[in-house]
């Protein structure tokens, strides 16, 4: 799935909290954590428009590509 995909048109909907990461999931069904050391003094409501988390969820596009790519290393 491409940034795009994620954020276009989409809302993020807060899902659970789990080891200090508040989890959100877009309209699509994409699931990404926010880190709550980055929320400061912020206010993170039960829904935010998904383009305005996209921080976070580059972030974990990137640790997901990362992964798998260690996995396709380990599996050669």
């Amino acid at each position: 799935m491409k940034i795009r995909e994620i954020v276009k048109d989409q809302n993020a909907h807060f899902v659970f909290y789990r080891d200090r990461a508040l989890f959100y999931e877009t309209d699509n069904g994409f699931q990404f954590p926010v880190p709550i050391e980055d929320a400061g003094s912020a206010t993170f409501n039960k829904e935010e428009k998904a383009i305005l988390l996209m921080r976070y969820i580059r972030r974990h596009l990137k640790n997901v590509e990362e992964a798998k790519d260690a996995q396709a290393d380990s599996d050669a």
